[in-house]
């Protein structure tokens, strides 16, 4: 038998069928998420639900028929929210962690996410899906018919099931206002910044089965498990061991993860939820691949003003990374493009210009250093949290699995040796062995990884 994995990325949709004795990918499909939607608000960063999930059923029918599958996991990008109604049905766009709203000002110089960090427990960012509804609350704009949020895989769940979102504690804490220790929301503080609680789904922490499928393009009852956050996903997806291993991935942003025993988030990083009361210690870049596609963007318009194209730019761009070996007197690039969490007005810099460095393979192998280096500050600065002596690196994420030189200096600037993670949809795999769990094949996530991603 087979486990249904889905993954719905910002960019990008995944669906794959893990066999669930052996862990071999049997058969998967990425599509482009092309679901962005235009606004006329300049700080919002929308994507369409119905789109979203028309793709997600696109990606399924090509590598199924929904025989031979014997649960369903699923996965998707945390932070954002969608609104729907009484009958579960989205009111609104789904919201993404991409969106800024929380960097609008708000009172006494205070933007909302600040105000919200500032008068509560809680550090609140712009994109984190409480943020976001603070903004709209106060500015009139939560749909008329809405009664609940959820989060986009939250939604992809119901619409399986036909039940009611439930959410996992890994996405209930990367909205906000979570209490980490009770597995709740804080309603109490909510309510002191007029958020009504009765809008939040209901919250589960464990490895469940929350209903059986019950919708138009698969057979009927087939058990589906409670959707987690793509980081937590990636992460069970990667680590075979993870007691003694740290997570690098850069994708569209970079994460380093590890397992903690501290429930104390910090400037540097935040501790989330796994599965039931484990815990991992998260440190962010807002910019990661990100970093290489802006300057791919920049070599693009070099290129249209000097009459070239962009056909095969990427490949040339890893083609000139790799006289990082041999480069001398290299650019210092911070790669802060879009700021921080903590500070989303700081922004990128170059540094050591001189007219023998001002060249094109100079910036590329600054960005990939640059990327590296914010990501290894972040770690030091948490290694208070760290239960263990890392012995090596996994490196999932495209942007580390496509590069070579990338893990190269990451294994430098860790002094650890750099491994990929056996598949590459680490966060559909991750889905998969949570949903392997909660419908009873394995005892723990553990045992599944030991399987699944063993040789």
């Amino acid at each position: 038998m087979n486990i249904l994995g889905i993954d719905i990325g910002t960019t990008t949709i995944t669906a794959l069928l893990l066999n669930e004795e052996s862990g071999k990918v049997v058969r998967k499909a990425t599509l482009r998420n092309n679901s962005f939607v235009p606004s006329d608000l300049p700080f919002a960063r929308l994507q369409n639900p119905e789109m979203i999930i028309d793709t997600v059923i696109s990606a399924v029918e090509q590598i199924t028929d929904g025989t031979n599958i014997s649960a369903i996991g699923v996965t998707g990008q945390m932070h954002g929210i969608l609104y729907l109604d009484e009958t579960n049905t989205a009111v609104s766009p789904l919201i993404t962690w991409q969106d800024l709203r929380g960097n609008e000002l708000y009172e006494n110089g205070y933007t909302y996410a600040e105000f919200l960090t500032k008068t509560t427990d809680f550090k609140a960012a712009t994109g984190f899906g409480l943020t976001t509804h603070f903004f709209n609350t106060k500015n009139h704009l939560v749909p008329k018919k809405a009664k609940k949020i959820c989060t986009i895989h939250d939604y992809l769940v119901s619409i399986l099931t036909d039940e009611n979102p439930i959410t996992h504690s890994s996405d209930a804490a990367s909205l906000g206002f979570y209490d980490l220790k009770h597995h709740k929301f804080d309603n109490v503080q909510l309510l002191e910044v007029g958020i009504d609680p009765d809008i939040l789904p209901q919250v589960i922490k464990n490895t469940k089965i929350v209903g059986k499928t019950n919708c138009d393009f698969l057979p009927p009852d087939i058990p589906v498990a409670v959707a987690i956050g793509d980081n937590q996903a990636s992460f069970i997806g990667s680590m075979l061991n993870p007691e003694n291993t740290i997570l690098v991935n850069v994708g569209t942003g970079s994460q380093i993860s590890f397992i903690t025993n501290s429930l104390k988030s910090t400037e540097s990083g935040e501790v989330r939820p796994l599965s039931d009361d484990e815990y991992i210690f998260v440190c962010s870049s807002l910019c990661g691949g990100r970093s290489y596609q802006i300057l791919k963007n920049f070599f693009v318009s070099c290129n249209e003003l000097l009459g070239g194209t962009e056909d095969d730019l990427y490949s040339k761009m890893d083609l000139l990374s790799e006289e990082i070996y041999n480069i001398k007197d290299p650019l210092k690039i911070n790669c802060e493009f879009s700021g921080t969490r903590a500070n989303p007005e700081k922004r990128g810099s170059i540094e050591n210009i001189s007219p023998e460095n001002f060249t094109p393979t100079h910036m590329i192998c600054g960005v990939l250093t640059g990327v590296a280096d914010e990501l290894k500050l972040l770690y030091e600065d948490s290694k208070s949290h760290l239960p263990f002596n890392p012995r090596s690196l996994v490196g999932s994420g495209n942007g580390l699995r496509k590069s070579a030189v990338w893990r190269s200096i990451f294994k430098k600037e860790f002094n650890l040796d750099i491994s990929l993670p056996k598949h590459s949809e680490e966060a559909a795999v991750g889905a998969c062995i949570f949903a392997s769990v909660a419908n009873g094949k394995y005892r723990n996530i553990r045992d599944a990884q030991k399987i699944l991603l063993g040789e």
